[in-house]
């Protein structure tokens, strides 16, 4: 479904942006979690695979947009769609997606789908812009970076899943249950993600200590500017804040983060989110694809586990 409606008549470099992307290969767990809510949930349709379709796209859409925000140069390993081609290309291109995305809503003839997904939609752009406005900014705290992780991750993820209850008639509390744990599980993948730019980039397709380097304020660098002294948070202000930066910054970074134990913090922020997210799947069906879920839980935490 992917393959057949990332195609474009009339602009051969859509396909070429989108499938180097798509065929770089991701770990699909967004489309995915639709397949499997709504199989969880008795459907037997055929429409919970545009939907997983449309899910895909919109992630592979923001993927776009947000390499050109980031001046990103790699993504999944390889050279991002930016570097390869320009910016406009990608944004271009991202554009064309989201407009296949809604295409493949309106297949289901759904309009409580549709709602969830465009609404979506809206919500990762606004969580974006949200990082934009927080960023070097050190007096983010850490219900302002849940707010931009709801928003750019979190998400999609708990659309994901809801529609896939949605489009199975799974009644109100089914889908509310599905969307919590989407909800939790995009926050734990949220989290370890920015973990693992400190322990190490192997796997997240980028260096260690790349959102130091790109002033980011994540969960750990906002733990350690909480907790940070006098002249520990001139450090911060001159490397974050002002951008000052030389090579041996890191290591401080580090030194500080480890000082106040400020990543093994994030790491029990994340495990405490995969416990919510397994919680979630309590009341919904007996099933081996509930406790697949509840395996995919422990996975987007398990190399912070």
């Amino acid at each position: 479904m992917i393959r057949e409606r990332m195609s474009s008549e009339h602009a051969p470099r859509i396909p070429e942006v989108t499938a180097h992307l798509i065929e770089a290969g991701g770990k699909r767990l967004r489309p995915m979690l639709t397949l499997a809510s709504a199989r969880l949930m008795g459907y037997g349709g055929p429409y919970h695979v545009h939907l997983a379709a449309a899910v895909e796209f919109i992630h592979t859409a923001t993927l776009l947009h947000d390499d050109v925000v980031d001046g990103s140069e790699k993504r999944r390993g390889r050279p991002t769609a930016n570097l390869l081609w320009d910016n406009k290309s990608s944004v271009l291109v991202g554009d064309y997606l989201f407009a296949r995305s809604f295409q493949l809503m309106t297949d289901a003839g759904n309009m409580q789908v549709q709602r969830i997904l465009s609404n979506a939609a809206a919500t990762i752009a606004e969580g974006e812009v949200l990082q934009l406005t927080a960023a070097q900014n050190l007096a983010t705290d850490e219900g302002t970076y849940l707010k931009v992780v709801r928003g750019k991750t979190a998400a999609l993820f708990a659309a994901a899943c809801e529609v896939g209850g949605v489009i199975a008639g799974a009644g109100a509390d089914a889908e509310q249950a599905l969307r919590d744990y989407g909800d939790a599980m995009g926050i734990a993948f949220q989290i370890a993600d920015d973990l693992l730019d400190f322990w190490g980039g192997d796997g997240i397709g980028k260096n260690k200590g790349d959102d130091f380097r790109d002033r980011k304020l994540t969960l750990p660098l906002i733990k350690a500017i909480a907790l940070a002294d006098a002249g520990e948070r001139e450090f911060w202000v001159r490397t974050i804040e002002k951008g000052k930066q030389v090579p041996e910054d890191l290591g401080e970074a580090l030194r500080l983060m480890d000082k106040h134990d400020t990543l093994e913090a994030t790491r029990a922020a994340a495990l405490e989110w995969s416990a919510r997210a397994k919680a979630a799947l309590e009341t919904l069906p007996d099933d081996p694809i509930r406790q697949m879920l509840a395996d995919i839980a422990d996975y987007v935490v398990a190399r912070v586990a």
